[in-house]
């Protein structure tokens, strides 16, 4: 996975407001497989990868339905993101171990 900017956990808390709330961690999981799967081919094959992209979550999430930004964060929306920071801090976590 590339580095993660802001627009990154933007972008996939918008894909997870699309998701059921017990459904949300599943499918931030699968992004990220789909995000390193995309990164590798991308430096084996010097172009992204055709469905994921080119290693990042925001390019990942092309293919997905994303949701409006939200025009305030409510309960939900706020969800969506504490899963996406708590999923990232525990993939950084562990790549750095």
């Amino acid at each position: 996975m590339r580095p993660i900017q802001l627009a990154d956990v933007e972008i996939a808390a918008r894909v997870l407001l699309r998701v059921a709330p017990d459904a949300r961690a599943a499918m931030l999981a699968s992004m990220i497989d789909q995000t390193q799967l995309a990164d590798s081919y991308r430096q084996m094959h010097g172009t992204p990868h055709p469905q994921y992209g080119c290693g990042t979550l925001m390019s990942c999430a092309g293919h997905l339905d994303l949701a409006p930004r939200p025009c305030q964060l409510d309960i939900d929306a706020l969800d969506t993101y504490a899963v996406v920071i708590a999923a990232l801090m525990a993939h950084l976590s562990h790549q750095n171990q």
